[in-house]
Formats: C-alpha cells, structure tokens, sequence
C-alpha cells in the first residue's frame, strides 16, 4: 500500500492494514479513505483530518451478522456445545447418562451487554427470545421509552460485572476502552459467568482473562478477536472452557456483499466530491 499509494485519490483498506501519519505523507493527492468495515482504529482519523481526507466505515450493513454470532457464542458456551463436539468425535462418547456434559440454561439468565450501539441493541432483541433478563451499560444511557420499548435496564458497569451471567461487549475500541474489562472489573464477575466478545479485542486485558480462566473464578468465555490478533496469549487455546473464532463477526455471503457495496459507495462518493453517507470526519472537515 505504501508503496502504491503516491499517485492515488483514494484508498479503500481493510480493517488490518494501518493507515497512519506516515502512510498519508506518502499520499498527496488523497481525497477519502473508505474502510472495509465498521470498526476504524486502524485509522488516525485526525490525521486524516489534518489532511483534509474523508475516513468513511461501513455500519449497520454487519449489525444482524455480528448479533448472531455473539448470541451464537452465548448458547455454545451455556451447552458447551463445542467442548461436547470435540469430546464426541474424539470417540468419547459411550452412552447417554444424566449428569453427562450438563449445561446452563439460557432461559431466566442475566445478560449484561456492554455498549448499547446497534449491535448492542440487535443481541437485546436476540435475547428477549431465551426470556433472559436484559441489562446494559453505555457510555450515553438510552431514554426511558426506549429501555421500556427494549425492555432492558440501565447499570452502572460495576453493577453489570457483578450480576451478568452472560457479557456480550460490543463497544468500540478507543484510548478509553482499551482494557476496559481487566483484572479488577473480571474479579467482579460472577464464577459461574461467561465473557463473550466479538468487540474488539485489545478491550479486554486477555491475560487477565487468561488468569481468571486458569484459576477458575471465570467460567468460560467466547472470543472473535484478540488483544494481539491474531496471535492468541499462549494457554489461551489450551483451555476446554473457551470458543474461539477467527474474527468471523460479520462473515456471512450477504453482510460481505452489503459491506463491499457500501465501502465502494463511500468510496465514489469521496471521489466525486459528494458526501458519502458513512462519513466519520465530515463535520470536522467542514468545521475546519
């Protein structure tokens, strides 16, 4: 990319390539970088805006697949669905008896959701379906219509830890949220709790959450991404107690083909000099 990029007007990058001050000096006459994704810290947006380059994500087009496996991750740590996988085609399996691979029940259980986005909101509506008990926390608390018409409650986040059965963090990742959930805020949750993150990784201190599995005051946890992905913290995968995924959130034929749509959309926009419609920088390029 460095290397090509001297000549361009436009740049459409995935959420692994970094687009830094260094890449942008190399690229005078770049008008919009359109990212393949709704996550961004892959960009210095305020260089970018320095420059007076538009930074553009795709949101909403991922909101339904990125939901689905969070809950998808909910219902395979409550029945261990594949720790038994592994178990049985290992030739493990013998006979059915009543205390054999014995689960937690979704239904009845707390849910606490960790940044109340559209992701957020779309694993609520998920778990409304188990019966669960809805809780959230956000750094801007919903109105009240809106917590009646979800029917979810507002806590504080020491609360949430405390009285979640299920974690489901979907905040973005910022200087702030880094290592939001580390050794302190993982020794407030419950033993028999599960962490489930298909956020961003480096929001969780992954070898605080290693340590906590290890010695048991953790009951599992269900992991898309990673501090360092996508090398894992070593132990990590040695444990029967964690699922994890290759950043596989959004993978789906249908949000693939809605994201690419998008990305390019935004992309064309910026180069025509219209405002594309996911625009990230535009305010501040207007108030500049």
């Amino acid at each position: 990319v460095r290397a090509a990029i001297s000549d361009k007007e436009g740049l459409l990058c995935m959420i692994t390539d970094p687009v830094d001050e260094a890449l942008l000096a190399r690229a005078p006459q770049l008008k919009i970088v359109s990212n393949f994704g709704v996550g961004f810290n892959n960009i210095d947006i305020d260089a970018a805006t320095r420059k007076g380059v538009l930074v553009t994500n795709t949101p909403g087009v991922l909101t339904d697949a990125t939901a689905d496996l969070a809950m998808a991750l909910v219902l395979a740590m409550g029945r261990r669905v594949v720790e038994a996988d592994r178990h049985t085609r290992g030739g493990h399996f013998k006979f059915w008896a009543p205390f054999y691979f014995l689960g937690n029940e979704i239904t009845g259980k707390t849910l606490g959701i960790l940044g109340m986005g559209r992701i957020g909101a779309a694993v609520a509506r998920r778990a409304t379906g188990f019966d669960m008990t809805i809780t959230y926390h956000n750094r801007t608390r919903l109105s009240a219509e809106a917590e009646r018409e979800m029917g979810v409650r507002y806590l504080d986040l020491e609360t949430l830890l405390h009285q979640s059965d299920y974690l489901s963090i979907h905040v973005p990742l910022t200087p702030e949220t880094h290592h939001l959930i580390g050794a302190r805020e993982l020794a407030l949750m419950k033993p028999t709790a599960f962490l489930i993150n298909t956020a961003r990784g480096p929001v969780v201190d992954e070898l605080a959450l290693l340590g906590a599995l290890q010695a048991g005051r953790l009951a599992g946890a269900g992991l898309d991404v990673y501090e360092n992905e996508p090398q894992l913290t070593d132990g990590l995968a040695a444990l029967n107690n964690v699922i994890l995924l290759p950043h596989v959130g959004s993978a789906t034929v249908e949000t693939r083909r809605r994201m690419a749509a998008l990305a390019v959309e935004n992309l064309l926009a910026g180069l025509e000099g219209r405002t594309p419609p996911n625009c990230l920088n535009c305010q501040q390029l207007k108030g500049a």
